[in-house]
């Protein structure tokens, strides 16, 4: 049923006449009428008597008049309690990210979030990229921040943050500043397991290169950030890590950059939805706080 039939009908009966109700109304007489016509015809049934230039309503019209009142009553409160909640940004925000994002950015986002909407709380749940995308598609997750482009048929995908793979390494492993590409072969190599964002990050940047990942050196596979970090720092080997990882490592000479010769590995942090799945309210107004603060 048309509501603007139902407006139409509740002014025509409360001024007993299509000339007050389209004055009221700021219509022409004629569509008022076209209206009133249109609703008889749906309900099946007559709601006024002409008699000469006044209208009387039917039994029916009578019946009809205090439902209609109370239906446009609703609509109206409806409507104030959706814009109320819209406005209304409060409640746990359960968010997935891989392990950079979810360790190293968000957290500092989600701080900075609360302060302009205190009633906010946040869940982060810290997987690799392919199980957070992985949940996402499942409806599991509403929200994740991940470190590479998996489901671009499925998934929306912001750039959010930018970021750089770099080579680090403790002193005793590589004692030159540079490396080349080839070189990277000789390395006693630490990766992440597969699923990670910067692995399959690092191994897109080598194929290009010409170098597979199966020909590295590799000495340890590792499920974390943090423990790639501390094999590192012990002297197991180097690996290619996210500068903002490693950032306070770098500052203190707890770790060093090797720089690999005509090679660098930007990148991108993304935000991701599900293309079939709007966001409820204090989620889209994290995520347009995060596309705002895009760094």
């Amino acid at each position: 049923m048309d509501i603007q039939h139902l407006k139409i009908f509740i002014s025509v009966y409360k001024n007993r006449g299509f000339s007050k109700a389209a004055v009221e109304l700021h219509l022409s007489q004629p569509t008022i009428s076209e209206h009133i016509k249109n609703l008889e015809f749906e309900l099946g049934c007559k709601l006024f008597d002409r008699v000469g230039r006044t209208i009387i309503p039917t039994r029916e019209a009578g019946i009809i008049y205090p439902k209609a009142l109370q239906i446009i009553e609703d609509l109206e409160k409806l409507r104030e309690e959706l814009s109320h909640a819209r406005s209304n940004i409060k409640g746990q925000l359960i968010l997935g990210a891989s392990t950079i994002p979810g360790t190293y950015i968000l957290p500092v986002m989600a701080s900075e979030f609360k302060k302009l909407y205190p009633e906010v709380s946040f869940e982060i749940i810290i997987e690799d990229s392919r199980k957070i995308t992985d949940m996402v598609l499942n409806y599991d997750l509403i929200l994740g921040a991940v470190g590479a482009e998996m489901e671009p048929g499925k998934i929306n995908y912001l750039p959010f943050i930018e970021d750089e793979l770099i080579l680090a390494a403790g002193e005793k492993v590589i004692p030159k500043n540079t490396i080349s590409v080839k070189g990277l072969k000789d390395v006693p190599f630490i990766l992440r397991e597969e699923g990670s964002g910067t692995l399959k990050t690092m191994e897109r940047f080598l194929n290009k290169k010409g170098i597979d990942i199966g020909e590295l050196n590799v000495v340890a596979v590792l499920g974390s950030t943090d423990s790639v970090k501390q094999a590192i720092k012990s002297g197991l080997g180097a690996s290619i890590l996210s500068r903002i990882a490693i950032k306070d490592e770098l500052t203190c000479g707890a770790l060093k950059e090797i720089r690999i010769r005509g090679l660098k590995m930007k990148r991108s942090f993304y935000l991701i939805t599900h293309k079939k799945r709007a966001l409820p309210n204090p989620y889209n107004a994290f995520y347009n706080y995060l596309k705002d603060s895009k760094r």
